[in-house]
Parts: structure tokens; C-alpha cells; sequence
């Protein structure tokens, strides 16, 4: 049993939730100065030890025992010299213009498949929005920018690991890194839900890659069908009685 496609579904509803839930995080890992943490202990007992966190735009530093930074370096972003870090400057805004253009794509093809009328103008059918196409291209941006924010991400991972190895064990990761993990996993569920729609909407004779109409099929070919040559006679096939004249 296929579903209207012209009609919300709770799954299409969700995955617009589950998008913009996992656009926000990406945001906000973005800016976070937290990817990145450095513990500096001093053999000195009457000195606090220090600990650095290293951001995509900026670097904090805190002495043990307070929350907020004794020195910010605003200038990090040009200074910063860690290629996994480098990399996710550019991954991650790409990743996060992906995800919003996405979710704009759903929420029009939510709000299409809402507002519209279920029998359009014939006239106007090559005008109106495409509901499952635009959830398609959705699902595939949100593909993108998992892909985007997930790989370097998981670059973070190896590179602090492969730096506690090689001198001492004084790196952490960040509350950063585990929201853009978490981010990037809650886009590729996005995409998993689209798809799954899509392909449980579809007509089984269409392929895989053509989207969908958003209204049905019959109205599409209301408008060219030729009548039959029956039809168009049968008006004029109107039994008259004949009289028979009498001869006188």
C-alpha cells in the first residue's frame, strides 16, 4: 500500500524536526571555543594549573577553578596552525549553509503539500511546487552536510589521540566535538527518514531518481484524454419513431 504523496506524513514532520534540531547544534558547535582541550600542570604547588581550549575562531585560557577565560586570543582563526582544525573552518559553515538550504527545501514541500488544492488548475500544473521532489533534494543536502561535519569531526578524534601519543598525554576533546558528532548523526537520520519516505511513496513503475507529482495522476491527463467517437455521438443517437404513411 503506497502513500499519497500529496498528503504530511508524520515522518516528513519528523525529519523536519529531527533537521532543524541538528542544524542548531551544528551552529552552536561551530562557535563553541571548546573543540580542543590542553591541561598545563605546573611542578609548582602554589601556582594554578592552566588549562587551554582551542576553538575554530578563538582560543581560551583559564586558570583551575574558574569557569571563565583569563586570556582570549580573538586573533586564533588566522594564527591557527592544527590542519584538523583548519579543515573544519571551511567543513563546517559548508556543512551548516547545506543543512539550512535543506531544511528550507522540506518546509516547502511541507507547506505545499498543506496549502495546496487537491484538484490544481490544469493550466498551471507545470508551475506548482513539487512535494516529493523537494523533499528528495532534501534528503541528499542533508546527506551532504552529515558527510561534511562527520569526516573531520572524526578527523578531531585520531588527530588528539595521535598527539597524546607522541608526547605527553595532556589533550582532551572538547564538548564541541561530541555536539558536532551528535549533529552530524542527527542529519544523517534526516536523510534516512526522506528517504525512506520517498521510496515508500513512489509508484512502483517510476525509477528511483524521478520525483514524484504532488497531485494525482488523473488530473494530469484530464486535460489532453480524447474523448472516444461513441461519446461524441452519443448525443445525436436518439431513437426517433418512424411512421409508416398510409397510401391512399
Amino acid at each position: 500500500m503506497t502513500m499519497a504523496c500529496h498528503d504530511l506524513h508524520a515522518a516528513t514532520v519528523l525529519a523536519l524536526l529531527c533537521g532543524l534540531a541538528s542544524a542548531g547544534g551544528l551552529f552552536a558547535a561551530t562557535l563553541l571555543p571548546h573543540w580542543r582541550l590542553q591541561r598545563l600542570y605546573s611542578p609548582n604547588r602554589n601556582d594554578r594549573n592552566v588549562s587551554v581550549a582551542d576553538g575554530l575562531w578563538t582560543r581560551c585560557v583559564r586558570l583551575e577553578g574558574r569557569s571563565e577565560c583569563a586570556l582570549t586570543d580573538a586573533g586564533w582563526y588566522r594564527t591557527l596552525d592544527q590542519p584538523d582544525l583548519r579543515v573544519l573552518q571551511f567543513a563546517l559553515p559548508l556543512a551548516l549553509l547545506l543543512a539550512s538550504s535543506a531544511t528550507l527545501l522540506c518546509l516547502m514541500g511541507m507547506c505545499n503539500a498543506a496549502c495546496s488544492s487537491k484538484i490544481p488548475n490544469v493550466n498551471l500544473v507545470k508551475c506548482l511546487v513539487n512535494t516529493a521532489g523537494c523533499h528528495l533534494v532534501s534528503g541528499t543536502l542533508y546527506l551532504l552536510s552529515a558527510a561534511l561535519a562527520f569526516t573531520p569531526s572524526l578527523w578531531v578524534v585520531f588527530h588528539t589521540a595521535e598527539l597524546n601519543r607522541r608526547y605527553s598525554a595532556s589533550w582532551s576533546l572538547g564538548v564541541a566535538l561530541y555536539l558536532a558528532l551528535g549533529s552530524a548523526a542527527g542529519l544523517l537520520l534526516t536523510s534516512a527518514l526522506l528517504f525512506l519516505w520517498y521510496c515508500a511513496c513512489k509508484s512502483l513503475p517510476s525509477p528511483f531518481w524521478q520525483p514524484l507529482s504532488s497531485y494525482p495522476e488523473s488530473i494530469q491527463t484530464f486535460g489532453s484524454a480524447p474523448y472516444s467517437r461513441r461519446s461524441r455521438l452519443s448525443t445525436l443517437e436518439i431513437d426517433i419513431p418512424v411512421v409508416p404513411q398510409q397510401v391512399a
